[in-house]
């Protein structure tokens, strides 16, 4: 695939190195003396950090809570003027809620700001994290190794990089030596330890930039005294404290010393963005190496001592029971260690997968049919459609445009399959796996098993993929409740067909849409989105509480909270609406990438076009002429521009056009399409831009908008799960017809905007407004207006 980048221009400096980091493993043990006792501008005990360490050890750690006052004071700040924002967003969602089922007032005038603008979901997700954001830890071993202990989970994004570039510019450290490990389960974080919303750089981006800064002043501070000189005579770079006669001190010789310093001799103030040399130039990821030879560890991998291999025979239909079990034969089969009955299934345990496989097959079962049996797509379509709430009855003569569509469930579908490793003893319990609410997997598993919180250790292990599917731990407890009852360690193992059709998906939904207007003007715009409910017990609602909405007092769920923290019409389209409805089905479902957005944005930018045809106008130009934000109107600048919108294409091949705003981030996409045999269109063209603020890694960044478009691609074209007589029909990615690289454009052109402000979101950005170019760009090759998604279902 040829990929043409433009990148914002980077800072002055030289670039910094492009080599994947050694393995976290590699590091050296920490200095053995004993660390300075606390204090509110640097020190940490060893007692308050590593409680396990020996006597007389010492190592050098750096929190936030150490960093200047003047950090200390604008992160309290944040505090303080956090939970007033979010009551005004709260008070803002109350309003349109009360006044669209009222139907007797406006849920918005225009021009003003939805609920997104004043305060987003991963707003809320940083604000819930702002109490605990100081136990960021950032240590420095006397082998000059930096590490970054991060307290979120990589599953491909690129995070661990992104983090690792802070930490070398802050530190003015080399990036091989920055390591960045993922944390244990630290409950003290509190809701500071979820990966989701598009947070992760967003809520990382002061604390890391802050430790950074405040190790680098003591390290300065310590040379200074070691030489008898002024800090301010000195310089670091390339991991080495210099002074002007030409003396040099590493890192790692100068942390013992470091680790004493209660006030450092200089400010430890962040950089400025013109002193950046690493942020925002492109970067390999730091992982590359290890991810290509196989030294980087996914639970699969971990060789835990006794665990053996274990496969779940499953019900036939979506949430059945066990009826009647005969596992006599599988029991005698070679290499079968044991059988055991767990709340979902039945589990076998074996030397090895192979042979617990051969086995599950063999086991005699009666399965009760599940919640849903005897429920097919049609059913829960139809259902969905009778769950709207009305339109608000037009004046008459008045004129509008009425869209109806259907999105069908996708599963997450992430290349490395669920897997978790479990030792749970009669006191203690010990867990591996890939977990983005790894908090509240510890509790959940706790509860479960009857231990305090305590005596759970759930040690995060990089993804192989996630797309919000591991915001689930389905594995780790079943694998918990496997290896208490079989009295030994385990490593379960989901198939693919497991997690197709006993997984989470994104729910089905059905969207109407009613738009009125009048010459030049869109007067009012309705969205009624039904979906299936959104399974949110991943601790969102005790984040949303921490960060100051109260649901109760405002009568809404999680869903819809999350709904309004998220979906909003970029566009003045006169009076807008957006209303929720929830089936409550008993399926499996969760948050799919983009969650809301990937669905009721697609609606709304097929509208868009469908707004611009009916009233004469061109879709980029009605777009530009409505877009609130001036940014946004930059970003579509600069996809036309660069993608020669409008340029004369040949019969059945068009151009399609889609926007989406969300998490501090902007982009657009143009797409262009073949659809000379509509029974199998393709992608051959793909035009993106994006504004994000700050950009911390170019490539990452193009990686998450190019892994959106082959989402987008995917959804609207061909890839969704049917439900067939209440069980999922698809297996495997051969029946889930995600795009492979034939489906793929062999044309993309990536356009980053330059950097303006701080980070915004990216990971989620892109889904919308790539399914959207693609559902616009085949209507018009076809002159259709399709209305049920994937188009080839």
């Amino acid at each position: 695939m040829l990929v043409g980048v433009r990148h914002p221009a980077p800072g002055p400096g030289p670039p910094g190195p492009d080599r994947p980091a050694p393995s976290p493993a590699r590091r050296a043990p920490p200095i053995s003396t004993s660390t300075a006792p606390p204090d509110d501008t640097g020190g940490a005990s060893e007692a308050d950090t590593a409680p396990d360490a020996p006597t007389g050890r010492r190592r050098f750690l750096t929190y936030l809570l150490a960093a200047p006052t003047l950090t200390v004071a604008a992160r309290l700040g944040l505090e303080a003027a956090a939970p007033a924002a979010a009551q005004t967003a709260l008070r803002a969602a109350e309003a349109t809620r009360m006044s669209a089922q009222e139907a007797s007032t406006p849920s918005q005038l225009p021009g003003l700001p939805d609920v997104p603008d004043i305060l987003d979901l991963g707003d809320a997700l940083t604000v819930a994290g702002l109490p605990t954001s100081h136990l960021l830890v950032l240590e420095l071993t006397p082998a000059g190794r930096v590490v970054l202990w991060l307290p979120r989970v990589e599953v491909g994004q690129g995070l661990t990089t992104a983090v690792a570039m802070l930490v070398a510019d802050e530190l003015d450290a080399r990036l091989d030596d920055v390591d960045v490990p993922l944390s244990d389960s630290r409950p003290e974080l509190l809701f500071n330890q979820l990966t989701a919303a598009s947070n992760s750089v967003r809520s990382l981006y002061d604390p890391v930039r802050a430790a950074a800064a405040a190790a680098r002043a003591r390290l300065v501070t310590a040379a200074a005294r070691r030489w008898n000189v002024p800090a301010d005579t000195l310089r670091t770079a390339a991991s080495t404290v210099l002074a002007p006669d030409g003396r040099r001190a590493g890192y790692g010789e100068l942390a013992a010393d470091a680790a004493t310093i209660a006030v450092p001799a200089l400010p430890a103030t962040p950089k400025t963005a013109d002193q950046l040399r690493l942020v925002g130039r492109p970067t390999g990821r730091i992982d590359a190496r290890d991810i290509v030879t196989g030294r980087a560890k996914y639970a699969g991998d971990l060789a835990i001592p006794g665990a053996m291999p274990t496969v779940v025979a499953r019900p036939t239909t979506i949430n059945g029971t066990l009826k009647a079990l005969d596992a006599t034969t599988a029991r005698a089969m070679p290499g079968v260690l044991g059988v055991v009955r767990i709340p979902t299934g039945v589990a076998v345990l074996a030397e090895t997968f192979d042979q617990a496989l051969k086995a599950r097959d063999a086991l005699v079962i009666t399965w009760n049919p599940g919640p849903v049996a005897g429920l097919c797509d049609a059913d829960i379509r139809a259902r969905l459609r009778a769950a709207h709430d009305p339109f608000i009855v037009p004046p008459p003569l008045t004129r509008y445009v009425d869209g109806e569509f259907d999105f069908a469930f996708v599963n997450h579908a992430p290349m490395e399959v669920l897997t978790a490793v479990a030792d749970v003893r009669p006191n203690r319990a010990e867990l591996w796996f890939s977990a983005q609410t790894p908090i509240v997997a510890q509790q959940t598993i706790a509860a479960e098993l009857g231990l305090p919180q305590d005596a759970v250790t759930v040690h995060v292990v990089r993804g192989g993929g996630s797309f919000g599917r591991r915001l689930f731990f389905d594995a780790a407890l079943e694998a918990a409740q496997i290896s208490r009852a079989a009295g030994r360690p385990v490593k379960l193992m989901w198939t693919r067909a497991d997690d197709m059709r006993h997984g989470r998906m994104r729910p089905a939904s059905h969207h109407r849409v009613r738009a009125t207007f009048a010459p030049g003007r869109v007067l009012t715009y309705e969205h009624r989105a039904a979906t299936v409910r959104t399974d949110t017990r991943h601790g969102l609602g005790e984040a949303l509480t921490a960060a100051g909405f109260d649901l109760s007092l405002a009568g809404l769920s999680i869903a819809q909270a999350h709904f309004l923290l998220t979906e909003k019409n970029p566009y003045d389209v006169g009076i807008p609406t957006q209303l929720l409805a929830e089936l409550p089905l008993d399926v499996h479902t969760g948050s799919w990438r983009s969650v809301y957005s990937g669905t009721v944005r697609v609606a709304d930018e097929i509208m868009m076009d469908e707004l611009a045809r009916r009233m004469g106008e061109d879709p980029i130009a009605f777009r530009r002429a409505r877009l609130r934000d001036t940014a946004g109107r930059a970003v579509l600048d600069t996809v036309a521009t660069a993608g020669s919108w409008g340029r004369p294409m040949p019969p059945g091949q068009a151009q399609g056009i889609g926007y989406h705003d969300e998490y501090g981030g902007r982009t657009a996409y143009l797409v262009e399409l073949d659809a000379t045999d509509p029974k199998n269109p393709r992608v051959t063209k793909a035009v993106i831009a994006a504004d994000i603020g700050q950009v911390i890694n170019p490539r990452g960044l193009e990686a998450q908008l190019t892994g959106a478009l082959i989402d987008g691609i995917s959804v609207i074209l061909q890839a969704g799960n049917h439900i067939d007589n209440g069980a999922v029909r698809e297996s495997s990615y051969a029946d889930f017809r995600y795009a492979r690289q034939r489906h793929t454009p062999p044309v993309v052109e990536i356009h980053l905007m330059p950097p303006s402000g701080r980070p915004g979101g990216a990971g989620e950005l892109g889904v919308p407004a790539a399914s959207a170019a693609v559902a616009n760009a085949y209507a018009r090759a076809t002159g259709t207006s399709p209305r049920s998604f994937p188009i080839d279902f």
